[in-house]
């Protein structure tokens, strides 16, 4: 899977997306060598799960130890070029389960998401960006769920029509009532 061509081919649905889009690619024209890495300290890529459950009306989501909120599931790329792939990981290292699935492969949403200073296993971070690419995964509601220590600390299905009551990071509120609009076009 080529990133670029998987960006390049994908349609966005609003204003925010297009722009995202533009800048994104031009972003990777210019730091082509370490946009996929976190040696870029400005911005560099991510891959994240957006996961469902089989009726689409509840999202699997995390309480996120740094964002100390209630949240998706993803990560850095870490020069990975396959960002499904990444996502997929992601979502599985993070929740426990097990029985997952791409709704399919192409990406569900482009954001440029703004990353606050932070301290990481003792580590200073630098505020950042993340130039992040979506994917819809469904996976079983009745797997299993369990909690990654280092990174999270609670795992669980939430209602759609109650994620605004979870999420303490309201810039991401926009974010997942996009991305649950065009989970539901696709019901």
């Amino acid at each position: 899977m080529n990133y670029i061509d998987d960006i390049k081919r994908f349609i966005p649905s609003c204003e925010q997306e297009r722009t995202d889009k533009r800048i994104m690619l031009q972003m990777i024209e210019q730091y082509d060598s370490n946009i996929l890495t976190r040696e870029n300290e400005i911005a560099h890529i991510t891959g994240t799960g957006f996961t469902t459950n089989k009726e689409f009306d509840k999202i699997l989501m995390v309480y996120h130890n740094i964002y100390d909120s209630w949240a998706w599931t993803g990560g850095h790329a870490d020069g990975e070029q396959n960002l499904l792939s990444v996502a997929q990981r992601e979502v599985e290292e993070e929740t426990g389960v097990e029985h997952i699935k791409p709704y399919d492969e192409k990406i569900i949403s482009l954001d440029i998401l703004t990353t606050k200073h932070h301290k990481k296993n003792g580590v200073y971070i630098a505020p950042h960006l993340h130039f992040n690419i979506s994917y819809l995964f469904v996976a079983e509601e009745s797997d299993i769920l369990r909690i990654k220590p280092d990174e999270n600390s609670g795992v669980k299905w939430i209602p759609i029509e109650q994620i605004d009551s979870y999420v303490q990071e309201k810039e991401m509120i926009s974010v997942y009532h996009k991305l649950i609009e065009k989970m539901q076009q696709l019901k």
